[in-house]
C-alpha cells in the first residue's frame, strides 16, 4: 500500500512519513517546501515538489506512484497570521484539499485521513472537550479546517469516500534529532530561540482562573500522533469503520507556567519568565478528551513533560551544530 502524504516535508507531516516506513508502509510525499524542508524527507522516500492546487501534479503523482490513500498534512497552519490574509488560508485549505479530492477521485483513491485542527472549536467554555462540542472557530485558519472536515463528509455521502479527521491540539516535541519545529509562532521553538539569544521568554498573562494563574493546553507528542495516523491508514486499508473525527488530546493537559520550569530544568538554563498582559481572546483551559482515538487509534500519551521538552530540545540543538 502507497501512502501520499501531502505536506510530508513539514514536521509533522516528516513524522507520518517515519511511522508509515516503521508500518511497513509505502510512502511518497508532495510538498511545495513553503514552510517544509526537503532534507525531512528521508533517503529512499518518493519526493514531488509541488503545490495540492495544481490538480494535474497531483494526478499524475498518484498515477506514478501508485498511491492507495492519501494522508493530508499540507496548509496554511498559521492561525494568528490568518486573520490578516484570509483569502491565501481559504486558497490553501479549501480550494487545495477540494483539488486534491477531485484528483482522488479521478484518480480512484477513496480513503483519506485528513489533519485537523483543535481550532475548529475556537475557545470552548467547557471543561474538557469532546468531539462533540460545538464548533465555533475564531480564525480564517479553524473555518478552513471545519470546512476540510465538511468537505470529506460531503464527498464520502457523494461518492463513498472512506475519511477521518484527526484533530491536533499542541503538537511538540522530536522523534528525531533531524526533525525539528521551524514554526515561527509556536511555543517551544520561541522559546528556545529567545534562550539561545540570550533572551527571557515571555509568558502572555499569569492572572488566568487555573492553578498557577497561566494558560493550561494540551501538549502532545508528535510521535504518538504521527502513530495514530498509521492507525487510521490501517484501519481504511482494512475497510475497518472509524469515527468522522477523533481528538487527539490528553485529557489533563499542562499550563504554560509548567513549561517554562521544564525548559529551565532540561536545558540547564535558569531564568524567570517575564509577563506580559493576556492576549486577546486567549482562553484560560483548553483541554481534549482522547478516549475515541485511544479505542480506535492507538493513541496514548506515551512520553512525559519531560520527555516533550527534552526531544524537541535535542533536535533544536542538532539544527544548530
Amino acid at each position: 500500500m502507497t501512502w501520499l502524504v501531502t505536506g510530508g516535508a513539514g514536521y509533522i507531516g516528516a513524522h507520518v512519513v517515519r511511522a508509515l516506513q516503521d508500518a511497513g508502509l509505502t510512502p511518497v510525499v508532495l510538498d511545495d517546501l513553503s514552510s517544509g524542508h526537503a532534507q525531512f524527507v528521508p533517503h529512499g522516500v518518493g519526493f514531488v515538489k509541488g503545490t495540492i492546487l495544481d490538480g494535474a501534479l497531483l494526478l499524475d503523482t498518484i498515477q506514478q506512484h501508485q498511491v492507495t490513500g492519501v494522508i493530508h498534512v499540507a496548509g496554511f497552519k498559521y492561525a494568528g497570521v490568518s486573520v490578516q490574509r484570509p483569502l491565501h488560508t481559504y486558497e490553501q485549505n479549501v480550494t487545495g484539499t477540494a483539488v486534491l479530492l477531485a484528483a482522488m477521485n479521478d484518480s480512484g483513491v477513496d480513503r483519506i485521513v485528513f489533519s485537523s485542527s483543535a481550532a475548529v472549536f475556537g475557545t470552548p467554555d467547557v471543561e474538557l472537550v469532546t468531539e462533540d462540542t460545538p464548533k465555533s472557530p475564531q480564525s480564517p485558519y479553524g473555518e478552513s479546517k471545519l470546512i476540510g472536515e465538511w468537505l470529506l463528509r460531503d464527498q464520502g455521502i457523494a461518492t463513498g469516500l472512506r475519511h477521518t479527521s484527526l484533530r491536533y491540539f499542541n503538537v511538540v516535541g522530536s522523534e528525531d534529532p533531524s526533525l525539528r519545529d521551524t514554526s515561527p509562532h509556536n511555543l517551544f521553538p520561541l522559546v528556545f530561540d529567545a534562550l539561545a539569544e540570550g533572551r527571557v521568554p515571555r509568558i502572555n498573562g499569569n492572572d488566568y482562573p487555573t492553578p498557577d494563574g497561566t494558560n493550561v493546553r494540551d501538549y502532545i507528542h508528535v510521535s504518538d500522533l504521527a502513530i495514530s495516523h498509521v492507525a487510521a491508514a490501517r484501519r481504511l486499508d482494512a475497510g475497518e469503520p472509524l469515527e468522522a473525527a477523533y481528538n487527539l488530546g490528553s485529557g489533563e493537559g499542562v499550563s504554560v507556567g509548567q513549561i517554562m520550569a521544564t525548559v529551565a530544568h532540561v536545558t540547564g538554563i535558569a531564568f524567570t519568565p517575564d509577563i506580559g498582559p493576556r492576549r486577546p481572546g486567549d482562553p484560560a483551559r483548553i483541554v481534549a478528551a482522547g478516549e475515541l482515538a485511544a479505542r480506535d487509534l492507538d493513541w496514548t500519551m506515551r512520553h512525559s513533560l519531560a520527555d516533550m521538552v527534552s526531544s524537541a530540545w535535542v533536535a533544536r540543538q542538532h539544527a544548530s551544530s
